[in-house]
């Protein structure tokens, strides 16, 4: 590890780095990379066993391996970026928070990205804080001439960020209600947005809202499902699962 910065309260940003990231290339926006981190308390990083359908160090026990949004790779320093959502009781969160220079990780990946197809007459992005990183890769890549609007859901509203610029962008944020259930605001905001003909839709969040998106898009508004890219990243009250930034 190379280091980390605080981006906001609730976002951090690690850097990894070193010769074994010589040939790391992402290709495509809305990438994913995965972290193998050592065990809570300890700095040092034991590798898994692939054991036929999971992963599991010496003793038995599952590593910890959290998904992650490269946010920037740098291939002449050997470097790579991601950013990390600050929550009580996530495993990465108090990694990320802990974490100095010289620390190991283990990276694999990239795995798949969303191909942006040039011809599209205009975009919706969304997102909630978990797809910042992702939301910020998508809108950097969209054609400059496509209409663009982008909703992001935040449990926090200091957790807002500076997004790529794009010259027909719209970009809103929505504060979730403490009460609601995370992705309640990013749904209903879809439900309500105009989604017009041709419109190709990127979402990505909490599991069980991107279900009802997709459902909506699908049942509701009759888009093919080449038109939506569509990604559950973490599920509620589950721990483990998720994608952290």
């Amino acid at each position: 590890m190379r280091g980390t910065e605080a981006l906001t309260p609730w976002m951090v940003r690690v850097t990894l780095g070193g010769p074994e990231m010589e040939g790391f290339v992402v290709d495509e926006p809305a990438a994913s990379v995965r972290l193998l981190l050592p065990l809570l308390g300890s700095t040092e990083l034991v590798m898994p066993a692939w054991k036929g359908n999971e992963f599991l160090l010496p003793d038995g026990s599952r590593p910890i391996i959290r998904t992650f949004t490269p946010r920037r790779v740098d291939v002449v320093a050997l470097q790579l970026d991601v950013d990390v959502v600050v929550h009580e009781g996530g495993v990465a969160s108090q990694w990320a928070v802990a974490a100095s220079a010289g620390d190991p990780a283990a990276v694999s990946g990239p795995g798949r990205g969303y191909a942006v197809d040039a011809d599209t007459p205009s975009f919706l992005v969304a997102g909630d804080e978990t797809a910042i990183p992702a939301v910020g890769q998508v809108l950097d890549a969209l054609p400059a001439q496509a209409p663009v609007r982008v909703l992001v859901e935040l449990a926090h509203p200091d957790a807002r960020t500076d997004l790529p610029a794009h010259p027909h962008a719209a970009v809103e944020w929505l504060d979730r209600p403490r009460a609601s259930a995370p992705g309640a605001a990013l749904v209903a905001a879809i439900r309500e947005a105009d989604v017009e003909s041709g419109c190709r839709v990127w979402a990505a969040g909490e599991a069980a809202a991107m279900q009802a998106i997709r459902r909506h898009l699908l049942d509701d508004r009759s888009l093919a499902r080449s038109q939506m890219t569509v990604r559950g990243y973490w599920k509620h009250g589950r721990a483990g699962a998720t994608v952290d930034g």
